[in-house]
């Protein structure tokens, strides 16, 4: 094995165990999530830890099937986080109470 494919293996191995650590820290966040919130941003994450140890596997087989399935993934988890977000800015927008309502003027007849 020559010094570049050394390299090589040395840098896949260590992302692919960085990717398993954070695997690991992403399935205690989805468990302990003290919100609904937390849980979806952790599954949100996921797709993209995902989608990096489908990069890893591609660049070990040095082969470009996965690329596709990595796009649609991510724009799965782009349009899931969207979602998300504007679920939760409609959900937390304040209302306006009866006492900041403008008041309409009753003209007489």
């Amino acid at each position: 094995m020559s010094a570049p494919e050394t390299v090589d293996q040395v840098l896949l191995t260590a992302a692919v165990v960085v990717i398993i650590i954070a695997g690991a820290a992403l399935l205690a966040r989805i468990w302990r999530g003290p919100s609904m919130l937390d849980r979806a941003i952790s599954l949100d994450v996921c797709a993209a830890l995902i989608i990096a140890g489908l990069g890893a596997k591609s660049a070990v087989a040095r082969d470009p099937f996965y690329f596709p399935i990595m796009l649609v993934l991510a724009f799965l988890g782009f349009t899931g986080s969207v979602g998300i977000a504007r679920f939760i800015a409609v959900r937390d927008r304040p209302r306006k109470a009866v006492r900041d309502r403008p008041r309409t003027e009753e003209k007489p007849e």
